[in-house]
């Protein structure tokens, strides 16, 4: 990181957060358009120390900007792929987006009635590009620049300290210790805060139960009643933070992780309501709020959310057609009204403003739905395959790996 950003991110800890101004909406949609950064190097000699310090004490904070990083896998925006694999063994990329990690999902029984879901992860090693197992983690969040991930320990859930751990060395450089129990990490854009869902009970618990033709169902465990408590803010160079109660209800799952808005200002996560992909907004103190101008529209359910500048949002499937093609929708974020349509089952991150990594199915309707990581590309019918195709999940109590995505 060269001494003027480093200046600049230390200085930006003293001010007070604002919220970025509501984006424009522009003509451009369909038009490629590219960020360029003008970078200065300056001499801040007598700052050097403070400095220093500033990066010593927050080694793993990584802004994700291109050039604070030594060259290596990561760097630069080419696409990435390798269609022959599934899951993935070496690196997935287009434009800002790297596939960070994934995981599958397994049913391990912990007694004749009671059991959990437990993941199993595959992290990108940032230095080689290569996706390695690690069994040690619960849950694990990527932070922009993917070469650094918050994490729970495996077993422990909910968990009462957050790792924060480098992707390279595969060791934990610090721990956070929180007051009430974790089940969830998200970061915020910036990669500076993290917000943590606490639970009473693991939220991946499974409990058997009789079905009505006498065999056995392993299905999620609190009956209809999430034991979600709230969640804490936690500021990442420092640990500190606080503690947001949110009341629990019926109307959402068992796991029901918050995440932050796209300013970073407030959360939401996802409801049951009269349709799907319905979304709840909280500020800091848990205070439910309005949704945000520009997220009023969007589905929890479809990952990609807004464009990198804001004036696109990515929504559902809309329609299929044969031989298997999907499409989902793309909306003005405020006022909702659908501008185009773009190739993709579902959209599942911006690689830049015309593009996007999506589900896409590899068989015809009438057959088994079997996808692949896709590049779509608003105004075009053609996708880039980026990943081979996935397996149906066959078995009821395991699922097949789902990808977990991070700006690089």
């Amino acid at each position: 990181m060269n001494v003027d950003e480093l200046v600049r991110d230390s200085l930006r800890e003293l001010a007070a957060e604002q919220p970025s101004a509501a984006p424009g909406f522009a003509d451009r949609v369909l038009t490629a358009r590219r960020r360029r950064r003008t970078r200065r190097l300056a001499s801040v000699a007598a700052a050097t120390a403070a400095v220093v310090a500033v990066a010593v004490a927050v080694p793993l904070l990584d802004s994700g900007r291109k050039d604070v990083r030594p060259a290596g896998v990561l760097d630069g925006d080419a696409t990435v792929a390798h269609p022959d694999q599934s899951p993935p063994r070496e690196l997935i990329a287009a434009g800002n987006v790297a596939l960070a990690a994934y995981y599958t999902a397994q049913l391990q029984e912990q007694s004749e009635q009671r059991g959990a879901a437990i993941r199993t992860y595959w992290l990108l090693d940032p230095e080689t590009g290569r996706y390695e197992k690690d069994t040690r983690w619960s849950y694990v969040a990527v932070a922009p620049g993917a070469r650094t991930a918050a994490v729970l320990e495996r077993g422990l859930l909910p968990a009462h300290r957050i790792g924060l751990l480098d992707l390279a060395t595969g060791e934990v450089q610090r721990w956070i210790p929180v007051e009430r129990g974790v089940g969830g990490l998200a970061f915020s854009r910036d990669g500076r805060r993290l917000v943590a869902t606490t639970y009473e009970e693991n939220p991946d618990l499974r409990v058997k139960f009789k079905t009505s033709s006498g065999g056995a169902q392993w299905m999620a465990g609190h009956l209809g009643r999430s034991s979600r408590s709230g969640f804490h803010i936690l500021d990442v160079p420092s640990g500190s933070g606080s503690w947001a109660a949110v009341p629990s209800g019926p109307d959402i799952n068992d796991r029901q992780d918050f995440a932050f808005s796209g300013t970073g200002e407030l959360v939401y996560s996802q409801v049951i309501g009269t349709k799907s992909g319905m979304q709840r907004f909280y500020d800091r103190t848990g205070r439910e709020v309005a949704a945000p101008a520009e997220e009023r529209y969007l589905r929890s359910d479809v990952g990609a959310r807004l464009s990198p500048d804001g004036s696109l949002a990515a929504l559902g499937l809309t329609r299929e057609v044969d031989p298997g093609k999907s499409y989902s929708s793309i909306r003005d974020p405020r006022t909702g009204e659908e501008i185009t349509k773009v190739r993709g089952a579902e959209l599942l991150a911006w690689a830049d403003e015309r593009r996007l990594i999506a589900w896409e199915r590899t068989t015809g309707l009438d057959e088994p739905y079997l996808p692949r990581l896709v590049l779509v590309t608003i105004g075009s019918d053609k996708v880039v395959p980026l990943s081979g195709a996935r397996e149906q999940n066959r078995d009821l109590n395991r699922s097949e790996w789902e990808p977990v995505f991070a700006r690089r």
